[in-house]
This record gives structure tokens, sequence and C-alpha cells, in this order.
């Protein structure tokens, strides 16, 4: 399988690059993996909806870009399903079973995702009702993705 993660923005900070390096290196066992990084638009202080409502339009024409047409796309937002790491293992799984053979993940910047991303998304999940950077989310959706293939293969994973 083969899994797409699409982010809005950089990664500065070595901690998180290492982090991302690691979950890469471990899923390069179970699925051939692609990040893609666009570029992010400046946010204002104290930007009014409309101003917000053209950022996300502008970086969701950049990952619009990347989204192929065969891809089974899975968007993380606030409001999507949450799922346990179980019940994402078996999301996984089964679209593995339906013959997806991939999948992209998308993480917006930090006010969220466009509305043309939004009506592409096959699928909305949400890790927690907490916001979180959306670097960090990098992370830990590499390190789920990770789990996920790891309780799908039966094999050990700390808890």
């Amino acid at each position: 399988m083969k899994i797409t993660v699409i982010t809005v923005g950089k990664i500065k900070e070595k901690y998180l690059k290492d982090a991302i390096a690691e979950y890469s290196k471990r899923l390069s066992k179970y699925c051939k993996l692609e990040m893609i990084e666009v570029a992010d638009e400046k946010t204002p202080d104290a930007a009014s909806e409309n101003v917000e409502r053209q950022i996300r339009q502008k970086e969701g024409e950049r990952i619009l870009k990347y989204i192929k047409e065969d891809s089974y796309v899975i968007t993380l937002e606030i409001g999507g399903a949450m799922l346990d790491s179980v019940a994402f293992a078996k999301k996984i799984e089964n679209l593995g079973i339906q013959g997806k053979s991939h999948i992209t993940f998308i993480i917006g910047g930090s006010i969220g995702l466009g509305e043309d991303v939004l009506k592409k998304s096959d699928y909305a999940l949400s890790f927690s009702k907490m916001t979180f950077p959306h670097q960090l989310m990098r992370v830990i959706l590499l390190e789920q993705i990770y789990r996920g293939y790891r309780i799908v293969a039966g094999e050990p994973y700390h808890k």
C-alpha cells in the first residue's frame, strides 16, 4: 500500500524532523510512504474570517495539486470521527481489502483546511477534541499509522 501525507508548512524543529524520520524508516517495512509539504500562508493576527477563508483556499489549491484520483483521502479535522488505535488499524486494513492501494492523509495549516479540500475528503478523522500544532500532528499520525500496521500484522507494540 502507498501512504501519502500532505501537510501545510515546513518543519523547523530538529526533534520533530528526527521523529518523522524514525517513523518513516519504521513504516518502510509495511508501506511506501510519501511526505509532501506545501507552502503555508502567513496569517495576520486578528485576521477576519474572510482573510482566513482566502488563506485556506490558497493552501487548499496547493494541496489539491498532489491528490491522486485513485487515492482514498482522509482529512484530519477536529470534527472528524474519533477512533481508537485498533479501529484505526481496522480502517486501514479494510481499505486494503476493498482494493484501495493508495491512502492520502491531509493535515491542514494552523487555521484548518479549505472547503475544496474538505469536499475531496472520503473520510474525516479526528485524533482529539484538543488542538495540536500541525507540525506535531505529523509525528502523531505517523506513529498511529505505524501502530496500525503492527496491530494488523499481529506484532507486539508497547502500550
